[in-house]
């Protein structure tokens, strides 16, 4: 199964969905996992600082709503994705989906939210994530 983490840098959880540049995706099962590839949805700019399109789009109706659609649907291959906050629509856009959006307090390291998926699959994963799995 697929698990993909909204990240500034790839080593923790610190974005949030509809800002995050780049998802930092990994392979799960109850061998272990494996880290699969960076998805990039914003480049670099000039400055140094970020292009963040669907930010910028907020409150331009339908090229917004384009906007995060895409970016769940390049999504769409993992099951679970973890983010510091997400809105409301784009929340509800996920679980069409059957992605279960996972919001965390405060930047963890994506490492230590592995693990504990990975000890959570082995002893006693809840109904939902059986199905994911």
């Amino acid at each position: 199964m697929k698990v993909a983490f909204a990240t500034a840098g790839g080593i923790d959880v610190d974005e949030h969905f509809g800002r995050a540049g780049t998802f930092s995706v990994f392979e799960i099962n109850a061998d272990g996992y494996t880290f699969v590839e960076e998805r990039k949805f914003a480049e670099e700019g000039r400055a140094g600082n970020r292009d963040w399109a669907i930010e910028a789009t907020k409150g331009m109706g339908q090229a917004h709503e384009d906007l995060v659609q895409q970016k769940v649907d390049r999504l769409s291959d993992c099951k679970i994705i973890y983010m510091t906050e997400i809105g409301g629509p784009s929340a509800a856009r996920l679980t069409k989906k059957m992605i279960m959006p996972l919001k965390v307090k405060e930047p963890v390291p994506i490492r230590d939210v592995l693990e504990k998926l990975l000890l959570t699959i082995k002893t006693s994963p809840p109904p939902w994530l059986k199905k994911a799995l």
